[in-house]
């Protein structure tokens, strides 16, 4: 769970985690807070003082999402790694969707889409949903994947995928590294996308990503697609 300044989300995220039906697993909560300067830090402590579950990693300065997922990977003791953001974009109450395919034995790697249809998500920001479809046609056309939606923040695999990726984006460029560099495994991993809600936030509520990391998203898909 990467945490940036969310301590008025942070404690509510947790809990719902804990309460999502995960299949019948094990969960284990793994809290890596980037820096936080609200707060969040000593919360985030404070849960895992009474949550057996819930284990807290700080990092000493802001990093970037990319960076916290490179903890949370390496951290990991389970079989399946799941990121779930901090915050309300993502429900847990998806949990099952995305995990029965890995727990079926059908799928190494399954992506939450926004964008497949059936669910239910907040209308927010056309251009913002313009780009996440043109970097994902883009992305698709260098992977030869057909997902709908590369650039969600619900990406679920099991950890001996997540351990054989090493990744280098610090910022929200992860969410196209991990994809190329999943798409490229020489295990062929079998990849499979799901619907998922979405109740996305508006940057006055706290919404961190911007026009400056859909430039680098384009840098990533080339950079890591051709030059691995």
């Amino acid at each position: 769970m990467p945490c940036y300044n969310e301590v008025h989300t942070l404690a509510d995220a947790v809990e719902r985690v804990l309460a999502a039906d995960s299949l019948g697993l094990e969960k284990e909560v793994i809290i890596v807070d980037d820096g936080s300067r609200d707060g969040s830090a000593d919360l985030a402590s404070q849960i895992a003082g009474r949550e057996s579950a819930v284990r807290t990693i700080t990092h000493g300065s802001n990093s970037g999402k990319g960076a916290a997922i490179r903890t949370g990977f390496k951290e990991a003791s389970g079989d399946i790694v799941l990121i779930q953001d901090a915050d309300f974009e993502y429900n847990p109450k998806d949990y099952p969707k995305l995990l029965k395919p890995i727990v079926d034995g059908r799928a190494d790697v399954v992506f939450g889409s926004r964008f497949r249809g059936g669910e239910e998500g907040r209308v927010l920001y056309y251009w913002h949903s313009v780009g996440n479809r043109a970097l994902t046609l883009l992305s698709n056309m260098f992977t030869n994947l057909n997902l709908t939606d590369m650039e969600t923040g619900y990406k679920a695999m099991r950890l001996d995928v997540a351990r054989a990726i090493t990744l280098n984006e610090n910022r929200f460029g992860i969410e196209p590294e991990l994809t190329a560099k999943i798409a490229k495994l020489d295990t062929g991993p079998r990849i499979y996308e799901v619907g998922i809600s979405y109740s996305g936030r508006t940057y006055a509520e706290g919404k961190k990503v911007n026009w400056k990391d859909g430039f680098r998203a384009v840098y990533c898909i080339v950079r890591y697609n051709l030059f691995p």
